[in-house]
């Protein structure tokens, strides 16, 4: 059975947003590209399930309709793509619990060293699968309009670098 016909028997996931997305305002995609021009979805948004297309899942946000494409992430199936974009508690109580420095820099869509797995996907989103098939590894990579960047991780699963061209680093990198 098709991916998507097996997805369309999903029980609704009404929830939060798990992690800031970018939108043009009736798409958001699952690579969180920064082209400049999107507007970003904070964390924590609720987010009201409409049902499944191909590739996508539906959803309003403040009434206002639209597609959460599963754009670059295609190896995970949509069940597991829903529960991942759209979480049952808000991760903003998760957020509280941060130190104000790791919390500002997750509002701003930058990451800093010492940061967790968690924290950086609730910044930046979760890194698509196409580009990152093992999220376990040491090196995450992403995606800007002024060029890729990659996120080195230490061994105990904490940001220890970015590297990228410096004009990327300077937007997404809290030093």
């Amino acid at each position: 059975m098709p991916l998507a016909a097996r997805a369309q028997k999903t029980q609704p996931y009404d929830g939060y947003l798990c992690c800031s997305l970018l939108s043009d305002g009736s798409w958001i995609s699952d690579q969180a590209y920064d082209d400049g021009y999107k507007k970003v979805v904070p964390a924590g948004t609720p987010v009201k399930f409409t049902g499944f297309g191909r590739w996508r899942m539906y959803i309003e946000i403040d009434g206002k309709k639209l597609g959460l494409g599963n754009d670059y992430s295609r190896t995970i199936d949509m069940d597991e793509f829903a529960a991942r974009y759209v979480l049952v508690q808000d991760p903003k109580a998760k957020m509280q619990q941060w130190p104000a420095r790791v919390r500002e820099a997750v509002l701003a869509r930058k990451v800093m060293r010492g940061m967790t797995r968690e924290q950086v996907a609730m910044a930046l989103g979760h890194p698509s699968t196409s580009s990152n098939p093992d999220p376990k590894q040491p090196l995450w990579n992403y995606r800007h309009r002024m060029g890729d960047y990659q996120i080195f991780w230490t061994e105990d699963g904490r940001v220890d670098q970015v590297f990228g061209p410096a004009e990327v680093r300077a937007k997404v990198f809290a030093e």
